[in-house]
C-alpha cells in the first residue's frame, strides 16, 4: 500500500470515540498517577483547517483536501479525582517522504501544555504505524507516540523532557506516560 494511503488510513481509524487508561510517572516528584480519559475525534472541516493554519501564521495556500485535520475533545479524571477537559483542532502538513517515512508539521490551535497555537514536528512510520510528535514548549520538550495496533487499539507513550539550554541534548526526563487506548463502539 502506498505510504500516503497508509497515513490516511491511520487517521481514518483514529476517528471516533476512545477510552484510555494511562499511567504517568512524574520523575521530578517521584510520584506515579493513573488516570482515565474518554475522548472523541472527528474530521475537521476545510474552514477549520484553514483557521488552524492561520492561527499558527502558517502558509494557508495548502491544498486542504490533502491535509489530515481533526477536532479532539477529551475528559480526564485522575485517581485523585482531578478533572481536566479540553478541546482543540489540529492538522498535519507533510514536508518530506521516503519509502516508509513521512515528516512534517503538526499544528494545533491550542497546545496541551500551554494555551496557545503551536507548531510541532511529526514523523510517521508506515511500517510500524507509529506517529511520533515532538513539541517544544517553554519548559519541556514533549515526545508523544501513538502506535496503531489495529483499528480499535492504540498504544500511547509520552516522554516530557525538561527543556535543555539551546543546542544541548534532551537528557532529563520529567514525566513518562503510558496508555492503552481502545475504541468505543458507537
Amino acid at each position: 500500500m502506498e505510504l500516503r494511503s497508509v497515513f490516511n488510513t491511520f487517521f481514518d481509524h483514529c476517528v471516533g470515540s476512545w477510552s484510555t487508561e494511562r499511567t504517568y510517572h512524574y520523575l521530578t516528584q517521584n510520584e506515579v498517577e493513573r488516570s482515565h480519559t474518554d475522548f472523541q475525534v472527528s474530521p475537521l472541516t476545510p474552514d477549520l483547517k484553514a483557521k488552524v493554519l492561520t492561527d499558527n501564521e502558517y502558509d494557508a495556500a495548502q491544498d486542504l483536501s490533502k491535509i489530515p485535520g481533526f477536532h479532539l475533545s477529551f475528559n480526564t479524571v485522575s485517581e485523585k479525582g482531578e478533572k481536566v477537559s479540553q478541546a482543540l483542532n489540529l492538522t498535519f502538513v507533510v514536508h518530506s517522504e521516503t519509502s516508509h517515512i513521512l515528516e512534517g508539521d503538526y499544528l494545533r490551535d491550542r497546545a496541551y501544555e500551554e494555551a496557545r497555537p503551536i507548531i510541532s514536528r511529526f514523523r510517521f512510520d508506515g511500517h510500524t504505524k507509529e506517529l511520533l510528535m515532538t513539541t517544544n514548549y517553554t519548559q519541556v520538550v514533549s515526545i508523544d507516540s501513538i502506535t496503531l495496533i489495529n483499528p480499535d487499539i492504540r498504544i500511547r507513550r509520552i516522554l516530557n523532557y525538561l527543556r535543555p539550554p539551546a543546542g544541548q541534548p534532551l537528557e532529563k526526563l520529567g514525566l513518562v506516560g503510558f496508555g492503552v487506548e481502545q475504541k468505543v463502539a458507537p
